[in-house]
């Protein structure tokens, strides 16, 4: 397999459109997998993808067409060009077009790609190892990747960069059905605490030995980080300025947008920062293809710190170069990571020991959205919903399905606790850098009981 530099210069000597991009994306993987208190597979691979963008100017269109690939055959590049050539000629005109960015480099651009082995697991397999041997069944799942970017254009851009990704699940079942979640992110497993991770599963399967049928309603509710990172990354998602501009979304107002407008009185910040320690990120942008959030003329950029709501305000929306030009608006891109801050420095524990009577609810599963306008989404309860009584947790109760907005869950947040790392259960297969406090909700709606164990 050659270079992913070698890659990118070959495919742009071929090109003959006016502009063109190619990104390179090497990624090494390393996964372990265990079930029923005994390690099942492991495994490591590595693969290559890569993607060029052509881009074809005539008079006052601008098309551009988009061909990814995985060859590692160095003969293919030449077509796989072509391919992209083709399809920016045949495509409608674009209406993000900008100028592509200026040369720009990395310092490390000659440097090949990063790597992982399953190495990495071995603090995590000997910590496993002893909670195999409890009584408790273990099933979970760790994984590590180290995706190696490369970015070059016709217009001299040339940027690299590497991001180790790393999360484990665990999850503890004990008869007759009691069962429970939990989970961390991470880069390289350094800071994963297995030991700690199997206590908080023993105690709440301890927590489920007593069974408690709740009817369906609103009950104050206390949010752990994970689902509150469930929820705030997909608000976060759907802040795209030209949607809002355009009235399409929950940040639409009648002649333009929320930005400005105060969710909570409580000081939160909720923001994306690539430099955020431990949960770093790529620091440019790199698009295979345009969206209402990202444009592929955008390539190469520097991501910057972006305050999406900032002390319980709505700061910012997302505008590639184009929208951010044609709304009077500030250019934002999505984050890869997310971070809520501004709480105090109560932990979960703290929070239920001054819980009267309310549900602790430990994770989330299969959210959808049901109303764009509202940004109203349902999903299910799993592996975990508990009732706090007189400041202590009693006993487990029965899933439910739930019905939240997360920009309404911001304007009835009664309490934010201390931030910390943690790891979204749902969309961790995409989103595993987030930072999120335990918030309570006085009225959180549990639309209807589930039959979900």
């Amino acid at each position: 397999m050659i270079p992913a530099q070698e890659v990118v210069d070959r495919a742009l000597a071929h090109s003959r459109a006016d502009d063109a991009i190619v990104i390179v994306t090497d990624q090494s993987e390393a996964a372990l997998r265990w079930a029923g208190n005994s390690m099942t597979t492991n495994g490591v691979s590595s693969s290559r993808t890569w993607t060029v963008v052509s881009i074809v100017r005539d008079g006052a269109d601008t098309q551009v067409g988009s061909v990814t690939s995985s060859s590692i055959d160095p003969a293919d590049i030449a077509d796989v060009v072509r391919a992209s050539e083709d399809a920016a000629r045949g495509a409608a005109p674009a209406d993000d077009a900008m100028p592509l960015l200026g040369a720009v480099s990395s310092q490390d651009w000659d440097s090949g790609p990063g790597n992982t082995d399953v190495g990495v697991f071995a603090g995590l397999t000997d910590d496993l190892a002893r909670g195999f041997d409890g009584s408790d069944r273990l099933y979970g799942f760790a994984h590590h990747t180290v995706d190696s970017t490369w970015l070059g254009t016709s217009t001299g851009v040339r940027r690299r960069h590497v991001a180790p990704t790393g999360s484990v699940e665990i999850n503890g079942k004990r008869d007759p059905d009691a069962s429970a979640w939990v989970g961390a992110g991470t880069l390289d497993f350094a800071d994963v605490d297995i030991p700690a991770m199997l206590a908080e599963l023993s105690t709440r399967l301890d927590w489920a030995g007593r069974r408690v049928d709740l009817p369906a309603g609103r009950y104050e509710t206390l949010l752990p980080p994970s689902t509150v990172a469930d929820l705030m990354i997909y608000l976060m998602w759907t802040m795209e300025g030209r949607g809002a501009q355009e009235g399409h979304t929950a940040l639409s107002k009648p002649g333009g947008t929320r930005i400005g407008e105060k969710l909570t009185e409580l000081p939160l910040t909720l923001f994306s920062d690539p430099a955020a320690p431990g949960l770093e990120t790529t620091p440019f942008v790199v698009a295979g293809s345009s969206s209402e959030s990202v444009s592929v003329f955008d390539n190469g950029i520097d991501v910057d710190r972006v305050d999406w709501v900032r002390d319980g305000v709505v700061n910012a929306l997302a505008y590639p170069r184009s929208a951010a030009q044609e709304f009077d608006a500030t250019f934002a891109v999505p984050g890869e990571n997310l971070l809520l801050t501004g709480g105090s420095e109560a932990t979960i524990e703290d929070m239920v020991a001054r819980t009267e009577r309310g549900l602790l609810l430990t994770t989330l599963w299969y959210i959808r959205e049901v109303d764009p306008a509202t940004l109203l989404l349902t999903g299910l309860t799993r592996d975990g919903v508990y009732l706090v009584e007189d400041g202590a947790v009693t006993g487990a109760v029965n899933n439910f399905r739930f019905n939240e907005s997360p920009i309404d869950l911001l304007r009835r947040v009664s309490e934010a606790g201390a931030t910390q790392p943690t790891l979204p259960r749902e969309w961790k297969d995409w989103f595993t850098r987030t930072a999120m406090p335990p918030l309570r909700i006085p009225d959180f709606h549990m639309s209807s009981v589930s039959q979900a164990t």
